[in-house]
């Protein structure tokens, strides 16, 4: 009862907000009587994290120049232990504190795509491991978790309830008479919005926006939201610091409208956030829509009183990053991606971006939209293609369809895999991850870019899922016998990228609220000014998108840094000294220069 809650141990403020849009979301009477049931589940987690001192991992505290996130499956090292303790294991034996973050894909029992139909959200799949392996991780890691609040899998306790009609679960889906229009639902799948299923009362039509498998949940019923902040909960209190709400966009349905974005998904999310600043405000949120630029950083939210934070998400995906990187290696030329950049901003130093540009997803396209024309899209799916990828398409109202996804590694895209030519991939490759590594925010790096892996035609061939090209699993002798070849493609990729994370590491002007400049140096260069919010040891980046070596005379004076004259990069150890507020510089194709202060600004 609500009587009954420890406020000692909760803050107050943040259960004004829940109470609120509780009453928001479901009226007087029923928001009420969901906080009533609310507040003793709060109370009970609460408590539990007080016994553990507010201590779930050994790497709890903001996010840093240090932190880098890992995006992997959790059964991606195959060998002779469970798959996690693999994970484990590789993480210690050859990445050791220079990854500190981790996001290990939806590990819980599923029956579909790769994980994102869950079956119990409360348990760990038994072929990865257990809930010891996962808590052993949170000790030294932060640990991503997957929320996959929209929708969970058909073969789940929920659903079959529902299929004999059971409470509480014959009211946990969303039915929908077929002949209702609903041509204004924004269609993210080329796939039927209704799926036909045969309940103990007869034929229903329930509500799967991504397949017949991923039945979406009715969040106008109150207890299946308190269900789910409950398992929220029970993520963080075995480990998860950040909690990732996956295709959150589509959460709540009204029909007759897009049932994307909409109000009431936006105060799910700041419920969300509420409860966690309520119970566990180390955990920090982070949303997955994968939507053009302005729509995806409306999960930010507003500020809050005081200006420093506000009610949503600490973290969103940078969805257009990747289409806009891709965009500038295929056309040499920085100038799109510069004239973005330099318009980003977050709304509050609480919040960031989560820099990626490689995920166990494709290549989304609708972040490009309206950054990239019609035929500079094209062409991205043209190389696609020629490069021996696959793309997946979704449906329009009027009934045609487009590309929404390019599958394919994002070393095969950027490479052709039918004329390699090592020395020059490798380099434009790096070069690509460099400047993900240089923007503000902080870094999403996928298992698979951290060796410069191709995509896996096979993969492909044996489940007919165009995702699975960018999805192969590793063997873990296999793996570490080509990182032990130097000369290995492999290798050679994952030594120069462990050398740019440990750099990126001791240097402050990586800091996620550090400031950033875009400078327009040359067509052919993409050049970022970082400084750290004490202003002193700027760094500027600068890196080559064609394969000529370039030839810059960078005026110090714009940027305002004209008082510095000595720099050294930060990879190499290389000095260069400005003359008369100029600085010369070199850069070789697709090269990185971080350029770090040798003294104070």
């Amino acid at each position: 009862m609500a009587e009954t809650l420890d406020t000692s141990v909760l803050s107050t403020e943040p259960l004004e907000r829940i109470q609120h849009l509780l009453v928001q979301l479901y009226g007087e009477p029923e928001g009420e009587k969901a906080f009533r049931q609310l507040t003793p589940r709060l109370d009970e987690y609460a408590r539990r994290f007080s016994a553990q001192r507010r201590d779930v991992s050994g790497t709890t505290g903001p996010l840093t120049e240090a932190d880098a996130i890992l995006i992997t499956y959790g059964d991606q090292f195959q060998g002779d232990a469970p798959p996690l303790q693999l994970l484990e294991q590789f993480l210690d034996r050859h990445l050791g504190q220079i990854i500190r973050g981790v996001h290990i894909l939806p590990f819980y029992p599923y029956s579909s795509d790769d994980g994102f139909s869950v079956i119990d959200y409360r348990q760990v799949n038994p072929a990865l491991g257990s809930w010891d392996d996962i808590r052993r991780l949170a000790h030294r890691r932060r640990l991503m978790f997957d929320a996959v609040v929209n929708h969970i899998s058909q073969h789940s306790r929920w659903f079959q309830g529902f299929l004999q009609q059971e409470p509480p679960y014959d009211d946990y889906f969303i039915t929908v008479d077929p002949a209702v229009d609903l041509s204004a639902v924004v269609r993210p799948r080329a796939l039927p919005l209704l799926t036909p299923v045969e309940t103990v009362r007869g034929q229903r039509y329930v509500w799967t926006t991504f397949s017949e498998d991923q039945i979406d949940l009715n969040y106008a019923n109150p207890q299946v939201l308190l269900e789910m902040l409950d398992i929220i909960l029970f993520y963080a209190v075995n480990g998860a610091q950040l909690i990732r709400l996956d295709a959150i966009a589509y959460l709540w349905k009204e029909i007759g409208t897009p049932c994307i974005h909409l109000e009431n998904t936006h105060n799910v999310v700041r419920l969300i956030r509420a409860v966690l600043d309520a119970v566990a405000p180390h955990v920090l949120l982070i949303t997955e829509t994968n939507v053009p630029h302005e729509e995806n950083i409306s999960y930010f939210g507003r500020p809050l009183p005081g200006g420093d934070l506000t009610d949503e998400a600490q973290l969103v995906y940078q969805f257009p990053l990747a289409p806009l990187i891709l965009h500038t290696f295929v056309t040499g030329s920085a100038s799109v991606l510069s004239r973005w950049a330099a318009g980003l901003k977050t709304p509050s130093p609480g919040t960031a971006f989560f820099n990626f540009i490689a995920s166990h997803d494709g290549i989304g396209l609708r972040p490009s939209e309206g950054l990239l024309s019609p035929a500079e899209i094209q062409a991205l799916i043209d190389r696609t293609l020629s490069h021996g990828g696959q793309v997946s398409y979704r449906y329009h109202p009027d009934g045609s369809r487009s590309v929404y996804e390019l599958n394919i590694t994002l070393y095969d895209l950027l490479n052709d895999p039918s004329q390699p030519d090592p020395d020059v991939d490798i380099q434009r490759f790096l070069a690509s991850q460099a400047i993900m590594l240089a923007l503000a925010g902080v870094p999403g790096i996928y298992i698979h870019s951290l060796f410069g892996s191709s995509s896996c035609h096979s993969c492909y061939q044996e489940t007919g899922r165009a995702r699975s090209m960018n999805r192969q699993k590793f063997q873990l002798a296999e793996l570490e016998a080509r990182l032990s070849q130097p000369d290995s493609r492999e290798a050679r990729v994952f030594t120069a990228y462990r050398h740019m994370l440990a750099t990126r590491s001791g240097l402050p002007a990586f800091h996620p609220a550090a400031a950033q400049q875009v400078l327009n140096l040359h067509d052919g260069i993409f050049a970022l000014l970082r400084t750290p919010q004490d202003r002193h040891k700027p760094v500027l980046c600068l890196t080559s998108v064609t394969p000529a070596e370039t030839s810059l005379q960078v005026d110090l004076h714009e940027p305002g840094i004209d008082s510095i004259t000595a720099w050294q990069d930060a990879l190499t150890g290389r000095i260069f000294r400005a003359h008369n507020s100029r600085l010369q510089v070199s850069v070789a194709g697709y090269e990185t220069l971080w350029l770090k202060s040798l003294e104070s600004a």
